[in-house]
């Protein structure tokens, strides 16, 4: 009984053009990407909504540009080894013209 449902099956699968099944596979992951993507920006949405209330409201983020640089010799020694230590020489091969803030 099931024979004659598996030889239809497998004839009507004979009968589907190759080009039919790429264009049904190429779309369904086009489908999905766009899903993905709507998805994604709804999520965006939703958890972007408790932080644009507290930036808007927070100003001590901002940059300032005339702060001094506290223990500035002790920050200068220390990028002064890390540069060192990345060029693989001793610290006294090394001179540092200037440093600031950014």
């Amino acid at each position: 009984m099931f024979g004659n449902y598996i030889l239809g099956a497998a004839e009507a699968a004979t009968k589907v053009p190759n080009l039919f099944v790429v264009i049904m596979g190429v779309g369904t992951v086009f489908v999905g990407l766009v899903c993905i993507v709507i998805i994604c920006k709804i999520m965006s949405a939703l958890c972007g909504l408790g932080k644009a209330k507290t930036v808007e409201n927070n100003t001590a983020n901002a940059p300032v540009q005339n702060q001094t640089i506290e223990n500035r010799q002790e920050i200068i020694a220390a990028v002064s080894a890390a540069v060192a230590e990345d060029m693989g020489t001793d610290i006294s091969g090394i001179r540092i013209l200037s440093f600031k803030k950014l």
